[in-house]
């Protein structure tokens, strides 16, 4: 059939649609006959109700059904005819001045755009780099032995100092009255670890099993208790106990708590630079994504179809909302959450995935089985069980299908720094891992 596509502006179209009233019809009384045969109602056997009754009762209901139906079917054989790719739902409505015998409606909607990439031999991408040194194991190596650490109790007038254990019981008024979450009994912390605000510590340090001694304590502005944050306290501490840490040695014995394999000190060193390896390499990659991914946007010309921003800023609204409940928030699912306040980010969602998808399709960087496979090895290397974590990949098609977006990514991003004119710098471990995402 021909197909008459209107443009009413950048990516909107519009299309008129007839149907036959004779099919909606034929449709209708199909369908009631269907629901006469189990329909139940008071004074009636089942499949003996009258026609005349089930149609009084029920026809509003089947003809808006199939009015739906037959209408999404001829929507989908129009632009499947006139080869558009639609984005979003159209809205469709039904139009005056219809032929003898036909119902007419206009389907308005939009379609997916035109997506050009400039060349990208002129895109300016900064390639990060970052090795693992020794210093960076041997700050692993004092994480581990701290999660092992002992704790002895020091002598009666021994004075608490960075990386003792206290016990303390301790209360804060905010002028002069209590607050929540102010007082404790026998309280635990480790001195110098930041577990507490600096004034807590710095008056609990130099304190002895016993003393007791009153502070000022100022609450962040930006500190997470709402009610006491940017406020005045007075705290009153009471030190129970000192105890001392003690690490463990990095021998032979640590390394076999640990479970490594070659249980050795150089087992455990080697141990640590493959996991600290792996993560520098999932950390650059993540990095160098997102400079690439920035790098396409500014190369890309094409206009957002509104429909999908909305539906993406639609989700993100959602997810916000089931956030909220996972914190207990009380009726998250009606909390008055903006949705402008995401546009931006629905915008560059939708903008870089168009622009994926076209980088990908022109140039046949779909996920190939065995790189999908290379990743789920990868990913499922740093666990004790790795065989479980491939089976728990490949048992859920969803999934496989985060870790074939993924690998898709990848390769964009392989690609793109091919193409592109790259910045190497190398950048130390510590700021690496100091970096976000």
């Amino acid at each position: 059939m021909t197909v008459n596509v209107e443009t009413l502006e950048k990516l909107e179209r519009k299309i008129t649609l007839t149907l036959p009233v004779d099919t909606i019809k034929s449709e209708v009384d199909s369908r009631l006959k269907r629901l006469a045969r189990t329909v139940k109602m008071d004074g009636f056997r089942p499949g003996k109700v009258p026609m005349n009754v089930v149609a009084q009762r029920y026809g509003y209901s089947v003809q808006y059904e199939v009015m739906n139906d037959k209408v999404g079917e001829a929507f989908s054989q129009a632009a499947n005819e006139a080869k558009l790719r639609v984005a979003g739902q159209p809205t469709i409505t039904e139009k005056d001045g219809a032929p003898e015998g036909q119902l007419a409606f206009d389907a308005v909607f939009e379609v997916f755009p035109e997506v050009k990439v400039n060349d990208l031999s002129g895109a300016e991408v900064e390639r990060l780099s970052a090795e693992v040194n020794d210093e960076a194991i041997d700050r692993t190596l004092d994480i581990l032995r701290k999660q092992r650490r002992t704790f002895a109790q020091r002598a009666q007038d021994a004075a608490a100092e960075d990386g003792d254990r206290v016990t303390v019981d301790f209360e804060g008024k905010i002028e002069g009255e209590p607050f929540e979450g102010g007082k404790a009994a026998d309280f635990q912390f480790v001195v110098g670890e930041g577990q507490m605000l600096k004034e807590f510590e710095d008056a609990v340090r130099g304190m002895k099993a016993g003393d007791s001694r009153t502070f000022p304590l100022a609450f962040p502005a930006d500190y997470h208790g709402k009610d006491v944050a940017g406020k005045q306290a007075d705290f009153m501490v009471t030190v129970k106990k000192i105890e001392a840490s003690h690490l463990p040695e990095v021998n032979e014995q640590l390394a076999k708590s640990l479970g490594i394999a070659d249980a050795t000190v150089e087992g455990l060193r080697a141990d640590i630079r493959k996991n600290l390896e792996r993560e520098v390499k999932f950390r650059l990659l993540a990095r160098n994504k997102t400079a690439v991914m920035d790098a396409l946007i500014a190369n890309a010309e094409l206009d957002l179809p509104k429909s999908t921003v909305q539906a993406e800023i639609d989700r993100m609204v959602e997810g916000a909302r089931a956030e909220l409940k996972q914190r207990g928030i009380k009726d998250a699912d009606k909390a008055p959450i903006p949705a402008d306040i995401f546009r931006e980010q629905a915008e560059r969602r939708v903008r870089l995935g168009l622009v994926v998808a076209e980088v990908v399709r022109a140039n046949d960087l779909q996920a190939k089985p065995e790189q999908i496979k290379a990743h789920i090895d990868e990913l499922a290397a740093s666990y004790e069980k790795p065989a479980d974590v491939v089976r728990w990949y490949y048992g859920d098609n969803r999934r496989l299908a985060e870790v074939e977006a993924v690998v898709i990514e990848n390769n964009v991003t392989e690609f793109v720094l091919g193409k592109a004119k790259v910045n190497d710098k190398a950048v130390s471990f510590d700021e690496l891992m100091a970096q976000q995402g």
